[in-house]
């Protein structure tokens, strides 16, 4: 059975979704934790991602616009309905963000939407015989991401990837 504190981030997570929802997003990270500054209430918001599409263009990235929307809105509701802000039980900082330029990349629809990208892999085991890699996304192919790094390929299983992250380019 979850605890009280879990049962209101759930809540949290929910009335977060519905407000990104309306602004056309969704929620890709929220986590409520203690920090120097005290306790903050973290929400990243995306841009849902249709797999038809392609991979990601530079005009479908979340703006700072989207994330003051978001923020105004939650921060309303959350104030609004007593019961919601009150159980998380602590003075919090709300903060919403995008998953950022050096975003996580999580599954193989990830690796599909930031094909041509630079990403960053470390695995949890060796894959032939080193654990980090970097190099540019060239596509997904059989639950491997195919990652280019100069005149080689690596073929990384995605269930053996620990965490992978978009590299930042310039």
């Amino acid at each position: 059975m979850a605890t009280t504190r879990e049962q209101a981030v759930d809540r949290v997570r929910e009335a977060a979704q519905r407000v990104a929802e309306s602004h056309g997003l969704t929620i890709f990270d929220l986590q409520f934790r203690r920090e120097s500054i005290g306790w903050v209430l973290r929400v990243m918001v995306d841009r849902p991602w249709d797999v038809s599409k392609g991979p990601e263009q530079p005009g479908d990235a979340v703006g700072i616009g989207d994330c003051q929307k978001v923020s105004h809105d939650l921060s309303a509701l959350l104030d609004v309905e007593d019961d919601l802000g009150a159980a998380l039980d602590k003075a919090y900082t709300l903060e919403v963000s995008s998953p950022g330029l050096d975003r996580p990349l999580r599954s193989e629809d990830d690796y599909r939407r930031f094909t041509g990208r630079l990403a960053k892999i470390v695995t949890s085991a060796p894959v032939d015989g080193q654990t980090s890699f970097s190099g540019r996304i060239t596509g997904v192919d059989e639950g491997s991401v195919l990652l280019a790094e100069g005149r080689r390929t690596h073929r990384v299983p995605v269930a053996a990837v620990k965490r992978a992250r978009l590299d930042v380019e310039f």
